[in-house]
């Protein structure tokens, strides 16, 4: 990967756009999450955009692609946690939708930054 600045990257502004969508969602949750959902859901999806700037600061290709790795994790931790407060009953399935785009978009970006 050329020498970028991880602001650069379309994985690391849409992991950005993921975590503010996911603060937006998390402030419809009843104020008895705060500790739980809300608290994971946060942490799942900042997760996502700082391993990619993490990833992108570090010396060598193995140890962006941890770091990707590492993201492409916290992508799916997000999913579920998202899936979970469908089941719930906590939130209804459209307000989620752009989560859930965002989510997409962020993992085929991350795949491609792999396989570059």
């Amino acid at each position: 990967m050329p020498a970028t600045s991880y602001e650069q990257l379309d994985a690391w502004k849409r992991g950005m756009d993921l975590v503010c969508e996911v603060y937006r969602v998390t402030r419809l949750l009843p104020t008895e999450e705060r500790f739980g959902l809300i608290s994971q859901l946060r942490r799942a999806a900042v997760s996502i955009p700082s391993n990619i700037a993490e990833g992108s600061g570090r010396q060598g290709r193995r140890e962006l692609l941890y770091h990707l790795s590492v993201a492409r994790g916290s992508l799916k931790e997000l999913e579920t946690l998202l899936a979970v407060l469908e089941r719930l009953g906590y939130v209804v399935p459209a307000k989620l939708a752009d989560s859930k785009d965002l989510c997409g978009h962020v993992s085929r970006l991350t795949f491609g930054m792999r396989r570059k």
